[in-house]
């Protein structure tokens, strides 16, 4: 979200830049970071210190995850920051098994959001992982669901049905639901709504797509579905989220030589 020119002013005020990690160093059951455009660390809580087996978090700064975690998984991890990285938009609410260095292991739910400087370039990424059981629990396997979750997130402008989708995790449709209402607060139908909602927001911010055809790329059968389904969950309609989006950057970046002034004046 675009910051407002109020949004500017304050954070100008604040001694040093605000990154969360005290806050997320209170919290066990969250991973915390922030990488640079290289994807190396350069802020984590104490939750991945204890859970990568380190004993300060200096020892985290400065590597990419794939020298912090063995193959293949280092090598998934990487693969999702230079998606990341390279303007592939965000992560979100992706299922994983995540193993650690102290032996424990643990479902996770994983969002990842590039961080973006004033000209709008990808400069880095901040993301969490959120425990979904505790680190050992082996008493719930999630695989089945995070291949069928994936598979939502791949094919989301397809016809997607509950009952296929539950088969396919190899679970009856109450079953399916009852296990997405568990991870994600949401029945299936929400969180294909939320998905397709997600990729239809990034494509109205980051394109010049015409709206119908952002409808069909996100799996709607008309413009007039997509705008009544874009307006319930919004409040607005496609194409006043995406002049509302124009205004928004066109006033940040009118404030932002007046936030760097703050800057220099405070230093």
């Amino acid at each position: 979200m675009t910051p407002s020119p109020a949004d500017i002013q304050f954070f100008s005020q604040l001694a040093g830049p605000f990154t969360g990690e005290e806050l997320f160093d209170c919290l066990a059951d969250v991973v915390f970071f922030i990488k640079n455009q290289r994807g190396e660390y350069v802020v984590v809580n104490e939750t991945l210190v204890t859970r990568c087996g380190r004993r300060s978090k200096k020892e985290l700064l400065g590597l990419r995850v794939d020298r912090v975690f063995p193959a293949p998984l280092g090598t998934s991890y990487r693969a999702q920051d230079e998606r990341v990285l390279r303007g592939g938009g965000a992560i979100r609410n992706q299922l994983e098994l995540h193993f650690y260095a102290t032996g424990g292991r643990g479902w996770c739910l994983t969002n990842k959001l590039p961080l973006y400087n004033r000209a709008g370039a990808v400069v880095g990424l901040v993301g969490i992982s959120r425990d979904l059981q505790a680190v050992n629990e082996g008493s719930e396997d999630y695989s089945s669901i995070a291949r069928v979750v994936t598979h939502m997130h791949t094919h989301f402008a397809e016809a997607l049905r509950v009952r296929e989708l539950a088969a396919a995790a190899g679970l009856s449709a109450f079953q399916f639901e009852q296990r997405l209402r568990k991870i994600f607060q949401l029945t299936a139908g929400q969180l294909l709504q939320k998905i397709r909602m997600d990729h239809a927001v990034r494509r109205l911010r980051e394109t010049h797509e015409a709206i119908a055809e952002i409808a069909l790329r996100c799996g709607y059968s008309d413009q007039s579905a997509f705008t009544r389904q874009f307006r319930k969950a919004t409040g607005l309609s496609p194409l006043e989220y995406r002049r509302t989006m124009v205004v928004t950057e066109e006033s940040s970046k009118l404030q932002a030589p007046i936030s760097r002034e703050h800057s220099n004046t405070k230093s």
